[in-house]
Parts: C-alpha cells; structure tokens; sequence
C-alpha cells in the first residue's frame, strides 16, 4: 500500500528562524555596503533560491540595476555578485546560531513523526558550510532530523528537483508518492512541484507571512488572518497540493494523505 515514507523539510523560515530573518538581514546589510536600494519585498519574493542566486536575482531588480549603473558606470556582472555573496556570507555565518530556534511545534512533530517510522530529509538555500553551523545549533535545541542536502555539487538548486531526489537516494525511499516537501517559500513550492511529490506549504513562521512571532502574537486577528490567506492563495497558485498554518496539522494531514492514496 502507498503510503508517507518521508518528509523533507525546509530550513528558515520552516523549522527554524521564525520569520526567516536571518537571510534577510544579510542580504540588506551586503547591498547597504554599496549603497543599493534593495527593499525586504525584494529579498523575500526570491527566497528559497540558493544564496548566490538570489544575489544575481537581486541585481536584476529594475530599480537596482538602474541604480548601479548610475553610480558605477556599468551593470553588475559576475565579480560584482561575488563581492556581494561574500559580504553576505561574512554577515551570516556572524549570525546563524542566533537562528537557529526551532519554530514552535516543530521539535514535537518532527519528533513524533521519526518516532512513528517516517524519514525525516531537507533541502535548503544555504550552502552546506552554512549548515554546518545551523544543524547542530538547531539540534541542541531538540530538532534534529535524519539527512541535509545542499545544492553544493548538484547541477543546480531550487526551483530544480534535486535536492529531494539526493534524499530520496540518501534515505532510500523508492517512491516520489512516499514523499512530502514541506516549506514557506514559493521556491519550496516549485521544488516539490518540480520532483512530482505531495507538497505542502506552512504559513505561520514562514518568509511569506514575513511577520516575527512577537507581530504574529500581537496583530489584529482579522488583519493576520487577511494575511494568512493571502499566502495560502500565492502557494496553491504556486502549485501547493496542500497548505496549512502551522506544522501541528502535519500529522493528521498525513493521514489523510495516506486514505486518500488507498482508495486509488
């Protein structure tokens, strides 16, 4: 019988770093350097992408392509991303640990969810030197899952499929209706619509609702809820098969998954 096998789950914005603020400030502090007006919209509606990448992506934001050319003479290219990635890099890895919180929920459910047989992979836009802060610091505070794939050495990262074909191989599991992607970006999304497995996109804590949980806590229901759905609606556009609020209804959403693929 088909049935969940494993889930790979993002990192910020997912299982840890509520709001997935540790990349945005990052990515402000590296164009601040030369003067770039590069907005938080901007970063986020790129987020998930591998970190170089949405540097490139970055630079071809209309209002800050034609804002370095007017003061350098030139468009971006290749030496002016590099420069840029390793100003971000310098600022990130000063604060990764810082981080690396795990969202509310997500140490019990994961937990419950390994305990009960199924794998427990990621994917991420962080390099793998990156995650060799984030994973231990993280599991110090009790998340701790079976594997970690980066797009380090893999022909490209997302949107592409294959960080989760990497854990599918390095966790064995054999069927891509076995597996779940689980993320808060769009770029999440598009990865697991791209590797053909159930994807499932969360709201609270995510870099698309891009509240902290302090302004999530203290907001107007009705303006949070506006906002929630909104999100929801960018992520089944995007091609979500499911989204939910928060990771506590993953294990009941699983079943249904699971009833659902036995009446096939």
């Amino acid at each position: 019988m088909k049935k969940i096998e494993c889930i790979i789950m993002d990192w910020a914005g997912t299982s840890v770093d509520y709001g997935c603020f540790a990349p945005v400030a990052a990515f402000m502090e590296s164009f601040s350097e030369i003067g770039m007006p590069v907005t938080v919209n901007d970063i986020r509606s790129h987020m998930g992408l591998t970190k170089i990448e949405e540097i490139r992506a970055l630079f071809n934001v209309p209002e800050v392509r034609e804002s370095f050319r007017s003061k350098y003479g030139k468009d971006p290219d290749e030496k002016d991303v590099a420069q840029r990635y390793e100003s971000f890099q310098r600022t990130l890895f000063a604060s990764l640990e810082k981080y690396s919180e795990p969202i509310p929920g997500v140490v019990e459910t994961i937990g419950n969810l390994r305990k009960a047989g199924i794998k427990v992979g990621s994917t991420t836009g962080y390099t793998g030197k990156m995650m060799e802060t984030v994973i231990p610091a993280a599991a110090k505070k009790g998340y701790v899952i079976d594997n970690c794939v980066t797009s380090d050495n893999l022909p490209s990262g997302r949107p592409a499929p294959y960080m989760i074909y990497r854990n599918m191989c390095d966790l064995a599991v054999k069927s891509r209706f076995s597996v779940i992607k689980y993320g808060d970006t769009i770029a999440d999304i598009r990865e697991g619509v791209n590797a053909g497995v159930w994807t499932i996109g969360v709201i609270i804590g995510s870099n698309e609702l891009a509240l902290t949980q302090e302004e999530a806590g203290s907001m107007p229901l009705p303006e949070l809820k506006t906002r929630m759905t909104a999100v929801r609606n960018r992520m089944y556009a995007a091609g979500a098969d499911y989204v939910v609020d928060s990771i506590t209804e993953l294990p009941g959403l699983i079943d249904s998954i699971n009833q659902r693929m036995s009446n096939e």
